[in-house]
């Protein structure tokens, strides 16, 4: 962790909404002026798309398990690297995963594929990862130990299989027997290295709807915000203090559960994670100056 270079990271499994944070984050960075360098999850996968099909096929004939939630997917010792050197000396390498057509025609490649590794901008405020693994910790590797501000965005498991099964239908072109076939491959991986990460952040927004979504494989809509509460935990409010009344008089409708838990309304979502994020988000940018 450093003063002079913070890590901020967003961690939650494909599907699990973290484009609404990510959203929030952008609005307090245009609004405080920081200038902050993206790095996104997927361009660690080790395989690009037609690569990782292969090898999924080769590991199901063999018995083994390969996932993008797990190790055998995923260069974690290159995102532990450039944490580590980011949070030392602002640099490191990063590189893109073009998603769709539309990305595929801003970096003129094929869509499912990789951009060769380029340095970090220099001078930048601070790093935004988001991504499935900001703070996975393995025997090899540990990931969370560099990351200044970790945010989890979890969902109840059912509404994020529902997210996870209609964009990977309606953008991506998949069935929606392959995608819970994909979901039902990975569930070791799952279990094993994305929902441990959740123990490690020092926030966590999760959505739980106020409708059926008891078999999620049927499901025709996804429950909107409005049809959701959204929980939100803090790690440890002693260490991080919270002011508690002054969320719950912004945040109408809200109420606390526990001593370090908010339930707010769903479409208070977005919101809630400016308001909270981003005194947090000034400290650690102020500190850097500070240490300047």
């Amino acid at each position: 962790m450093s003063k002079r270079h913070p890590v901020v990271a967003i961690t939650g499994s494909s599907g699990a909404g973290t484009s609404t944070i990510k959203s929030s984050m952008e609005h307090i960075f245009r609004r405080d002026g920081i200038n902050a360098v993206v790095v996104e999850g997927d361009s660690f996968h080790r395989y690009d798309r037609a690569e990782m099909q292969h090898q999924v096929e080769l590991a199901q004939k063999e018995g083994r398990i390969l996932s993008h939630f797990g190790p055998e997917g995923n260069h974690w010792d290159k995102l532990e690297e450039l944490f580590r050197e980011y949070g030392e000396t602002g640099a490191g390498m990063r590189r893109y995963y073009i998603h769709n057509a539309e990305e595929a025609e801003f970096f003129g490649q094929e869509p499912g594929t990789f951009t060769p590794w380029e340095p970090l901008p220099p001078d930048t405020d601070l790093l935004f990862y988001e991504g499935l693994h900001g703070g996975v910790v393995t025997d090899m590797v540990n990931v969370a130990q560099y990351v200044d501000l970790l945010i989890g965005v979890v969902p109840i498991v059912n509404l994020e299989w529902i997210q996870k099964i209609h964009r990977d239908t309606a953008q991506r072109g998949y069935s929606a027997e392959a995608v819970t076939d994909t979901i039902l491959r990975r569930m070791y991986d799952y279990t094993h290295y994305i929902t441990p990460q959740f123990s490690r952040t020092h926030v966590n927004f999760q959505r739980v709807p106020t409708v059926d979504t008891s078999n999620p494989f049927i499901a025709r809509e996804i429950p909107t915000y409005d049809e959701s509460f959204v929980v939100i935990r803090f790690r440890n409010p002693k260490t991080d203090p919270v002011d508690f009344p002054y969320l719950l008089s912004i945040l109408h409708g809200s109420f606390m559960s526990r001593r370090n838990t908010i339930v707010a309304p769903g479409g208070k979502m977005g919101l809630a994670m400016e308001i909270i994020l981003q005194p947090r988000i000034e400290e650690l940018v102020n500190a850097r100056f500070r240490e300047i």
